[in-house]
């Protein structure tokens, strides 16, 4: 295990006007034996991250520490890093067994010794059965437990997972994170997990970092990046169905600003913390948020009303799309909720769930 430093990194590929800076002037620190996870849409940087971590790319500048001792310019087999893609990358004509024990083979270890630390990662990953089979008999699934038993077998400091469960299928990728979540909590090694799907980073991962446009732009729990997020890149891309933003005019109420969106009924009132924060920027207009959750149907006169454009169920609950003058926005509702096309529905909010940002940094206000 490590714990992983890495300090003002940077990373530029080619030179000049056709220069593209991947990575800018990145700061994290993972502690010892925790879960990260890299979070981003593609093109962000969090790959090109990923691979200066393991020293596959060097770094244009910054520094990468392994427990307080500098790596960045190590060559890969110097780090102890184990990486796991999201390819299988298994030999096809070997057995399970024989894929597992490729890396000690290159090391040199004996085959009682290999035989040994097979069986044992074998057990770990709950794979015994399958050890003598080859990789083109064996699920995705399969494959994928006996890609991440090779790169445990090298018992490295850092475990890197790069899109691991991007083939697997919703029933696979469940069970996956899972066994996961269950491999981090029964060897605590210190993991990063380079992925665009947030509900995989929400669920594994001790901390998420948020990544866009080649820079950091939150690092937090799950509870933080949803409750606080820094800005309106990482409340709309964290959650699902995405934050309901609204640009609005600021209005001074009798006790605390009221947010106008203009050309609709739409009135927010935001939270005391909220509201203090609009006041002391001097801030005529905003950008509103608010989450899809965070609105409820009301039997009764609601803070707002809209008229339904779109109602999908999804089993489990009703999205309901929904319009106010030009506002177009989305809340959910209880399956049961049979709203027709056309019919108004009253809203209600906590003024808490009302979210605001910066119009020109679109930094949340606060």
């Amino acid at each position: 295990m490590a714990r992983v430093e890495l300090k003002s990194l940077n990373k530029i590929y080619g030179s000049g006007s056709h220069s593209v800076h991947a990575v800018q002037d990145l700061d994290l620190d993972i502690a010892d034996g925790e879960f990260v996870a890299l979070l981003g849409p593609s093109g962000c940087g969090k790959t090109s991250t990923l691979r200066m971590i393991v020293g596959l790319e060097s770094v244009s500048s910054g520094e990468i520490l392994f427990d307080g001792v500098s790596v960045t310019h190590r060559e890969p087999q110097g780090r102890n890093v184990a990486m796991a893609f999201e390819t299988y990358a298994l030999y096809p004509n070997f057995t399970v067994e024989e894929n597992l024990a490729f890396p000690l083979e290159v090391r040199g270890l004996d085959a009682a010794t290999r035989r040994r630390k097979s069986r044992e990662i074998a057990e770990i990953l709950q794979i015994t059965d399958i050890l003598g089979a080859t990789p083109p008999e064996l699920s995705g699934g399969q494959q994928q437990r006996v890609s991440l038993g090779r790169a445990l077998i090298r018992d490295p400091s850092v475990f890197i997972l790069d899109e691991v469960m991007s083939h697997l299928d919703a029933h696979l990728k469940f069970q996956m994170m899972f066994d996961l979540k269950r491999l981090h909590r029964e060897l605590g090694r210190t993991i990063v997990y380079v992925t665009h799907d947030q509900v995989e980073a929400l669920a594994l991962a001790d901390r998420v970092a948020v990544m866009s446009d080649a820079r950091m732009q939150q690092v937090g729990d799950r509870n933080t990046l949803y409750n606080r997020p820094t800005n309106v890149f990482v409340a709309d891309f964290i959650g699902e169905p995405p934050t309901n933003f609204f640009k609005a005019e600021v209005r001074i109420g009798k006790d605390r600003p009221v947010l106008v969106v203009p050309d609709s009924d739409i009135r927010l009132t935001p939270g005391p913390a909220m509201a203090q924060a609009v006041m002391e920027s001097g801030r005529s207009a905003v950008i509103a948020g608010i989450r899809p959750q965070s609105l409820h149907l009301s039997q009764s006169q609601g803070a707002l009303q809209a008229r339904v454009a779109i109602n999908e169920y999804l089993g489990e609950r009703s999205m309901l799309t929904v319009t106010n003058g030009s506002a177009r926005f989305q809340c959910l509702a209880p399956p049961e909720v049979r709203a027709g096309v056309g019919e108004t529905v009253q809203l209600d909010y906590s003024p808490d769930s009302i979210m605001v940002f910066d119009p020109e940094s679109e930094a949340l206000m606060g």
